[in-house]
């Protein structure tokens, strides 16, 4: 899939496309209805699909004190857009020149002149431009076409990232598995740590959390994508090791039946479900005790399916 740049020349073969306009965090539910509603209008009209995402995260201009939020990065939207049968994805730096330009001005500079596009695929509350004077209504007041997609609701009500992240955080792995449509997946390079975990037979391979949403602090049965493409079985840790000092905040996934070196290479730890929260324990014995009944129970879990 091509990856393209808002600040460089759109490709002549992707003018006259029809773009998917959103955020796009997480790909859950409700962003795959929009994608697939620019997927069909295009197919219909044999032009090619794109979707567009901004990185970073407009919020995180706007307000860079907040804690990390991010559901996936750019790799991994890459790879669901791809997925998804989207030809290109179509990244916006998000930046003050951005924030600042007026809703009028980057919908006729930005989306019909630069872009050329021949159609605008948004949720119904998306909004754009200067204090977010923009909406798909004036979208089409500057001569673009523009179809709105509503919000996927279940049970609950409106399926959106923040259900997802409020979900993570409360360890509920299964309803944020049910809205994304696939498990929670932290994607990273194994680090050198402190190895404290082959000392004590549960070798680990330990990953910064970098940008993603912090889970709730505890333990998981995973599983883990690794280099070569196979899928393993896991329990991890995502927290600060209170057992041990100096704190230190890291996903530690420990593969089931693995051998092998994974430092410097890059692994992907998907969440499934929530075991326990983290503890801290008297002793090393009493840690590795429970780390092989957490190791029974994540074995069992992910058996089941």
């Amino acid at each position: 899939m091509i990856r393209l740049d808002h600040r460089q020349s759109m490709p002549e073969s992707l003018r006259g496309a029809i773009i998917a306009l959103g955020n796009f965090d997480g790909f859950h539910l409700g962003h795959q209805a929009v994608v697939g509603e620019a997927l069909a209008w295009a197919r219909s009209e044999n032009r090619p699909c794109i979707v567009a995402t901004f990185d970073p995260h407009p919020m995180r201009h706007f307000q860079p004190q907040v804690e990390p939020f991010r559901l996936t990065t750019l790799d991994q939207r890459q790879e669901l857009f791809a997925a998804a049968g989207a030809d290109a994805m179509l990244v916006f730096h998000f930046d003050g020149a951005m924030a600042g330009q007026s809703a009028a001005d980057w919908a006729d500079g930005m989306i019909s002149r630069h872009l050329g596009a021949a159609g605008i695929v948004t949720g119904e509350d998306f909004t754009f431009g200067k204090a977010r004077g923009g909406n798909p209504a004036l979208l089409r007041e500057r001569g673009v076409e523009t179809r709105t997609v509503a919000a996927v609701h279940d049970a609950e009500g409106p399926i959106s990232s923040s259900r997802i992240r409020a979900a993570l955080k409360a360890g509920d792995c299964v309803t944020a598995t049910r809205l994304l449509t696939r498990p929670f997946a932290v994607r990273g390079i194994v680090q050198h740590g402190d190895k404290l975990g082959r000392t004590i037979g549960f070798p680990t391979a330990n990953l910064d959390l970098g940008g993603y949403l912090r889970p709730l602090y505890g333990i998981y049965a995973v599983t883990g994508l690794l280099p070569d493409g196979r899928v393993v079985n896991g329990a991890a840790n995502v927290g600060i090791r209170p057992t041990f000092d100096p704190p230190k905040e890291l996903l530690e996934p420990y593969f089931f039946d693995f051998e092998g070196d994974l430092y410097g290479q890059e692994v992907e730890v998907a969440f499934h479900h929530f075991l326990r929260g983290e503890a801290k324990f008297d002793s090393i014995e009493a840690l590795t005790a429970q780390m092989a009944k957490d190791c029974d129970v994540a074995r069992a879990l992910l058996a089941s399916g």
